[in-house]
């Protein structure tokens, strides 16, 4: 009897670690994808990249923020040493990302740790951090099932915007340059109603705000966001120690 209770545990487990259940828990994050990659798809449109060039910018880059940004400054004929360096500062969250999750995947090699991280994105992480707070381990077939779907699912976005887009000649006027900053808000409201920790979340959201605004008037907006989040999380710390 106690040997069949803890062979369905593991069953359950293993359905949990899956590549379908990576799948299953993308589901929120697609929702999100489809209405900002349309978005990031229409505005590089608009700002004169082709087809071709938009699947390559979404395929390689991957990032919606960068993405937003590399497309208003191709329009503003920015050079492209400006372009790469700024998206660099902007995506130098990433190594906090990556910091984050790498605990549950030292036991890979670190081939296999760089096709979970060249696929990690703010969403993804979001969502494997809420199951890390329920479980033990984070199965890399279950990364993979989330990366490679939110992956797929964003050029997919990416293309059906820029191909609409020929058609949009103003996305501002339809709140599309807004999109990704909304799904962020969306994302860190739903997180932190599923932690049932308000108190301490709104204290560290709110901290994260006003250092933000405050360090962008000394820093760039780039560097101003990574101070943010490194004392905005030790905040959170030093509260979850105090209470």
């Amino acid at each position: 009897m106690q040997e069949n209770i803890h062979l369905k545990t593991y069953e359950m487990n293993q359905d949990n670690g899956s590549f379908l259940q990576g799948v299953k828990d993308c589901v929120p994050t697609i929702l999100g994808y489809l209405s900002i990659g349309f978005a990031a798809g229409v505005i590089e449109k608009t700002a004169g990249l082709s087809l071709l060039e938009t699947a390559l910018l979404s395929l390689i880059l991957y990032a919606g923020s960068a993405q937003f940004i590399a497309a208003g400054m191709i329009a503003a004929d920015g050079s492209a040493t400006a372009i790469i360096f700024t998206i660099f500062f902007v995506n130098l969250r990433h190594l906090l990302l990556s910091a984050a999750v790498s605990p549950y995947f030292r036991h890979l090699s670190p081939t296999r740790n760089m096709l979970i991280g060249s696929l990690l994105t703010d969403e993804s992480f979001g969502v494997a951090m809420n199951r890390a707070v329920h479980e033990s381990a984070i199965s890399e077939r279950w990364m993979h099932g989330l990366n490679i779907t939110a992956y797929i699912n964003w050029f997919i976005a990416n293309m059906a915007g820029a191909f609409f887009g020929r058609w949009i000649t103003h996305p501002e006027q339809l709140g599309l340059d807004f999109a990704l900053p909304a799904m962020f808000i969306g994302l860190l409201v739903l997180q932190m109603a599923g932690r049932n920790q308000i108190v301490r979340d709104s204290i560290v959201a709110i901290s994260a705000v006003v250092i933000a605004v405050g360090a962008t008037l000394v820093f760039s907006g780039s560097i101003g966001i990574i101070v943010a989040t490194v004392l905005a999380a030790t905040i959170g710390m030093v509260i979850e120690k105090w209470m």
